[in-house]
C-alpha cells in the first residue's frame, strides 16, 4: 500500500536521552506579527527558593515586632498616665523638665522613697532620698545618696534632718530642699511607694543582687502571723554572693539598717543597698525580657511609681540605661559625722562629692577613717563600705 502510512512506528534501541530544554518555537500568528518565541521558563533552584522563604519569614517576623512593640507601647502609656495623675500639681512646678531630650542630654531625676510599711504608716519620711544622672554622651550612669538624718535647711522651717521635710511639706517642700542643698538643677521626679515597690520587681519577674557580705538582721516585718514564733524568729538572713531575690526579698534587702555580723552596717550602708537595687531593677527594665512582656505587665510597671515623666522620656531613658556601661557607673554619697541624732555635713566635701557625680572632678573615695559617714565617690563594681 504505498503513500500510506504504516500502522506502527519504529524505536530505536537503547536508553532514552533525557529531554532538555530546547528554544521555543514561534507559532504561526507570532511570526505573521514579528515577534520572537515565547521565554521557555527556567526552573527554580533550591537557593532562590530558600532565600524567598528566608524573606518572608524576615518579613513576618518585622511585623510580629512592631505589632508587640504596639500593643506593649500602649499598655506601658496607661501606665505612665496613671503615674503623671498621681503626681501633685505642687511637685511638678519645682521640676525644671530638663533642657533637652533624654536620649542626648544630661538628665537628673530625684527618687523619693517614701516607707508605708507596718509601723510607718504615720510617720510621712521620705525614707529613701536618691539622685540619679544619666550622661548619653558618655555612657555613664552616676547615683548620688542623701543619708535622710543630714542635717539640713529646710525653707521655711529650720534646720532638722533632711526627710522632715517631706513631712512638713509633703514632696514639693523635699524636692525644693534637695535642690537648695545640692545646687543641682532636677529635671525630673520620682516618687516611689516602697510598699508596692515590691509589685514592680515582682512584675518583671525578680532582680539578681550580689550581696558583698553575710548579713543577719535584727526582728522586723515578721514574716509569721503567730507572735510566738516571730518572738522565736531570728531574723532576716542574706549569705554573701549573687542570688535572684523576689519583690518581697529586696524590699526587705532595702530596709536592714543593723546587720549583727556586721556593727558598722547603719542607715548609711542601706542606701547604698538601695543603689545596688536601683540599679538592678534599672537593668532589668532595660532588658530585652521585659520588652517582650510588656503588653502583659506594661500598665503593672508603674502601680508603685508617680512621676512627671512621659512614656516617651522613660523609653529614652531606658535605651540610655541599656546603652550605658556599667563598669563606669559612679556611685556617690553624701556624709559627715553623727552628732545628737544628727548627721552634721562638711560643706566643702560634699560639694567636693556633687561635683564628682556631675562628673566635673576625679572621683575620690571616702576619706580614710571616715567609716560608713564619709562622703565619697567610687566607680564600677567598687563599693563605697568603711575605709
Amino acid at each position: 500500500m504505498p503513500g500510506e502510512e504504516k500502522p506502527y512506528r519504529v524505536y530505536r534501541a537503547g536508553r532514552r536521552r533525557p529531554r532538555l530544554p530546547s528554544r521555543a518555537r514561534p507559532s504561526p500568528q507570532r511570526r505573521r506579527l514579528g515577534l520572537p518565541p515565547p521565554a521557555v521558563p527556567r526552573p527554580r533552584s533550591p537557593r532562590r527558593l530558600l532565600l524567598r522563604w528566608l524573606g518572608i519569614a524576615v518579613a513576618g517576623l518585622v511585623l510580629w515586632l512592631a505589632a508587640w512593640g504596639l500593643a506593649g507601647y500602649f499598655a506601658f502609656r496607661e501606665g505612665v498616665a496613671r503615674a503623671n495623675d498621681r503626681l501633685p500639681d505642687a511637685v511638678r512646678r519645682e521640676v525644671t523638665g530638663g533642657d533637652g531630650l533624654p536620649l542626648t542630654s544630661p538628665t537628673t531625676i530625684l527618687l523619693l522613697g517614701t516607707d508605708t510599711g507596718p509601723g510607718r504608716r504615720s510617720l510621712r519620711h521620705s525614707d529613701s532620698i536618691m539622685l540619679v544622672r544619666t550622661d548619653p554622651g558618655r555612657h555613664r550612669v552616676a547615683y548620688l545618696s542623701i543619708p535622710r538624718d543630714l542635717r539640713v535647711a529646710i525653707p521655711g522651717y529650720g534646720t532638722d534632718k533632711v526627710n522632715v521635710a517631706y513631712q512638713a511639706g509633703g514632696p514639693a517642700l523635699a524636692v525644693r530642699t534637695i535642690r537648695e542643698l545640692t545646687g543641682l538643677r532636677i529635671d525630673h521626679v520620682v516618687l516611689v511607694d516602697f510598699s508596692r515597690f515590691r509589685e514592680l520587681i515582682d512584675a518583671v519577674g525578680g532582680i539578681d543582687i550580689d550581696v558583698p557580705a553575710p548579713i543577719a538582721s535584727d526582728r522586723f516585718d515578721c514574716p509569721f502571723k503567730s507572735r510566738e514564733t516571730c518572738a522565736r524568729w531570728p531574723g532576716w538572713r542574706f549569705a554573701k554572693g549573687r542570688q535572684h531575690m523576689d519583690g518581697r526579698r529586696a524590699l526587705i534587702y532595702t530596709r536592714i539598717r543593723v546587720n549583727r555580723l556586721n556593727p558598722a552596717d547603719n542607715d548609711i550602708t542601706r542606701a547604698e543597698r538601695q543603689q545596688q537595687v536601683v540599679q538592678a531593677l534599672a537593668s532589668k527594665l532595660a532588658s530585652v525580657g521585659t520588652f517582650l512582656d510588656l503588653p502583659f505587665v506594661g500598665d503593672d510597671l508603674l502601680a508603685p511609681l508617680a512621676t512627671d515623666l512621659g512614656a516617651g522620656e522613660l523609653l529614652q531613658l531606658g535605651w540610655v540605661y541599656w546603652r550605658a556601661d556599667e563598669g563606669k557607673a559612679i556611685h556617690c554619697r553624701l556624709g559627715g559625722q553623727p552628732e545628737g541624732g544628727y548627721i552634721i555635713g562638711e560643706v566643702d566635701r560634699n560639694l567636693a562629692v556633687i561635683s564628682m557625680f556631675k562628673g566635673d572632678s576625679a572621683l575620690q573615695p571616702p576619706p580614710p577613717g571616715s567609716g560608713t559617714f564619709g562622703p565619697g565617690c567610687v566607680q564600677g563594681r567598687r563599693r563605697l563600705g568603711s575605709r
